[in-house]
């Protein structure tokens, strides 16, 4: 089993950014595509962004699409989700999650199709 750690999560203010990170213990991440997600309590989940292996397909939700950018560190095998100007309807717990099969443009948000995550990292964006 792939565990996953999510980091980089915190309280930023309206407008701020961060960026998350997500790193496998004991695996490369480099043999995975690798989709963000994020869930507040009470509520579904919601696609992110999503990226091929080799990092030559990526996906956005129309929400982020502009302000959050996916990318990989090869040489670390990491992958980051970057975020701008964030919104506080952007506060959530975010997962990282991965999956053997390539992420197309209708599934990349279904995360019926992930097969490992982690446990999330929580940004609050508030004043």
């Amino acid at each position: 089993q792939v565990q996953l750690v999510e980091s980089g999560g915190g309280l930023v203010q309206p407008g701020g950014s961060l960026r998350l990170s997500c790193t496998a213990a004991g695996y490369e991440l480099d043999a995975y595509a690798v989709g963000w997600f994020r869930k507040v309590p009470g509520k579904g989940g919601e696609g992110i962004s999503s990226n091929s292996k080799s990092a030559g397909r990526k996906y956005y939700a129309d929400v982020v699409r502009g302000r959050f950018t996916i990318s990989r560190d090869m040489a670390t095998s990491e992958v980051y989700l970057e975020m701008h100007n964030l919104k506080p309807e952007a506060t959530a717990i975010y997962y990282c999650e991965v999956r053997t099969t390539l992420p197309r443009k209708s599934t990349w948000r279904d995360e019926g199709q992930y097969d490992f995550w982690g446990q999330g990292t929580r940004v609050t964006v508030s004043s």
